[in-house]
Formats: C-alpha cells, structure tokens, sequence
C-alpha cells in the first residue's frame, strides 16, 4: 500500500480516534482524517453533513476521479466509520 502514497490517481486516508498516531507515523502520502472532528457534526453528535465531507474530501484532494484506501487505528475501525459514511 505504501507504494501508492504519490499515485496522483490514488489518496491513501489514515482515520483515526486519536489523530497523535498520525502525527507519530503514517503511510508516505497519506492524509489524515480525526474520526470526530472530520466525521461528525460537532453540535449534534451526528454524522458530518453531506457539504462538510465534500469539503473534507476537497481538502484532501479526492476528487470523484480518485480512489481511495482507508486504513486507521483500532482494526480500521475508523477507516470502516468513514467508508460507511
């Protein structure tokens, strides 16, 4: 997986519930999602708005063209959180 890190075609996305492990090490290339702050609508507890994960999803540089590979901490948990949402 870590050979796709610079694929322009390909964002690699590291989700997680603790956004130091990012900051500790990621995959080449990744970005990296905090699974509250990112995912969630912080005043209602719920899941981000359809707008706030376009505008995270530009903010990576996903576009509809790009594939995306999640991965995350506790046994992708997070990663499977935000591939649902």
């Amino acid at each position: 997986m870590a050979e796709h890190g610079k694929d322009k075609g390909i964002r690699v996305v590291e989700v997680d519930v603790d956004p130091s492990n990012y900051d500790k090490g990621h995959l080449e290339g990744a970005v990296g999602w905090n699974w509250r702050r990112d995912l969630q609508n912080q005043i209602n507890r719920d899941i981000a708005s359809k707008e706030a994960l376009a505008n995270l999803l530009g903010q990576s540089g996903i576009t509809p063209d790009t594939t995306i590979v999640l991965y995350g901490d506790n046994n992708n948990w997070f990663a499977a959180y935000a591939y649902w949402r």
